[in-house]
């Protein structure tokens, strides 16, 4: 199942509503970068997620950052995570970031990715791309019917490597993969693990340029060879081959909100009054350790620099299509976008161009023994950064009520 499918979606349900791109319709030059939710805005809209096929032009998405081999431990680290709503593009500033909730779960020395009732749960992504790799992660997932744990790789052109759980089903890890957003359900195999949300494990994408495996604790449970993906009619491979972030989410499949199809993907509809919502107050996952290892470009790739991957083609967006560059990847404001990287650069000081999350300790009986105290002050506050897809500014096409209140005051 596709995670933006959903994400896109409840997008769509907000009453001011932005201008959509797609397919059949672009950005417009004053709002120019599709976001990866399908909406058209500046700032954080042109950085991860930016799909250059569906904004004002290819150059309106900024470069992403090029791949760094990175061990991450996440014991004690919710405060080097960056917030979403307020990261430019810095990648040297942090290796991720997220929207949603996360707190410190000191007793397993790791990071707790949440979802409080009725939410629409929690996304960590890396701040740099994977242009083939291996990437691990030492996780547990969540459960319960409805609850849906992921891993991914997902690419600006929607490219995308999947491993998810259903918490219904604590004994298989779902594989799966798309190319360039194009959906097909036959992709879905099933790869076994022992019970996964009481147990850690280790899950493992080898992404290469001729095939894909999938890993379970160090065993191969899927290999998918490009040659395999080869479409007789497009005379391409349908195979993931752009620059890649890596994220880890938690969402709830089974909403109400959501297509009937979709909720019995999920196991059925979620329970928001299940015993997890008193105690400790959440659905949860839980993130031990992710290790990414870079492999080298492919040898055709044309490089021009060695900071950041570009596309180079606004009508193709395969790999052929995408160089190794020193374009700018960051930007110095909200306003800005590839179209003017530079705007605001003579007003930044801090020269980091994002903002760090913040953590606090302390001790509460509606946390797990070892827990951080900010995940449930980021709850009572009401303004969690859940209910925000990218920071930036958007332009919105007046809402149903705004032009049935302009249609009234023209009868009267």
């Amino acid at each position: 199942m596709n995670l933006y499918i959903w994400l896109f979606l409840l997008g769509l349900a907000r009453v001011q509503a932005a201008i959509q791109c797609n397919s059949s319709s672009s950005c417009p030059e004053e709002a120019p970068c599709c976001s990866q939710f399908g909406e058209c805005g500046t700032g954080g809209y042109c950085l991860g997620g930016c799909n250059p096929q569906f904004s004002y032009n290819y150059k309106s998405c900024m470069a992403m950052p090029i791949c760094k081999d990175t061990n991450t431990k996440f014991n004690k680290y919710r405060s080097k995570v960056l917030d979403k709503d307020t990261y430019l593009g810095n990648a040297s500033a942090g290796d991720w970031a997220y929207s949603g909730y996360l707190m410190d779960y000191e007793d397993e020395e790791s990071l707790l990715l949440a979802m409080p009732k009725d939410s629409s749960g929690t996304v960590l992504s890396s701040t740099r791309y994977v242009w083939y790799g291996k990437i691990s992660a030492r996780m547990k997932t969540s459960h319960r019917s409805g609850v849906v744990s992921a891993f991914i790789l997902f690419s600006n052109v929607e490219d995308e490597v999947d491993n998810e759980w259903v918490g219904s089903d604590l004994n298989n890890v779902q594989t799966n993969y798309y190319f360039e957003g194009t959906l097909n359900y036959t992709h879905s195999r099933n790869s076994s693990a022992n019970q996964t949300f009481s147990n850690f494990h280790t899950y493992e994408i080898d992404w290469r340029e001729d095939k894909l495996m999938w890993l379970v604790d160090g065993k191969v449970g899927r290999t998918l060879y490009k040659n395999s993906t080869y479409n007789h009619t497009t005379k391409r491979y349908d195979y993931p081959q752009t620059p890649s972030r890596v994220q880890i989410s938690l969402w709830p499949g089974g909403n109400s909100t959501n297509t009937n199809g979709t909720i019995a993907w999920a196991g059925g509809k979620i329970d928001w009054d299940a015993s997890d919502l008193k105690n400790p107050g959440y659905y949860y996952m839980t993130l031990n350790e992710v290790n990414i290892s870079c492999y080298d470009p492919p040898s055709y790739a044309k490089k021009n620099g060695s900071q950041a991957y570009s596309f180079t083609s606004d009508t193709s967006f395969l790999s052929q299509n995408v160089a190794l560059t020193d374009d700018q990847s960051m930007l110095y404001s909200s306003e800005g976008s590839g179209l003017e990287p530079k705007l605001g650069k003579d007003n930044d000081t801090s020269s980091k161009g994002s903002s760090k999350a913040t953590s606090t300790r302390a001790t509460s009986s509606s946390l797990a023994s070892g827990a951080s105290t900010a995940f449930i002050q980021n709850i009572n506050s009401g303004k969690s950064s859940s209910n925000s897809k990218n920071g930036g500014r958007v332009i919105n096409k007046p809402g149903v009520l705004t032009l049935l209140t302009l249609i009234l005051s023209c009868v009267v």
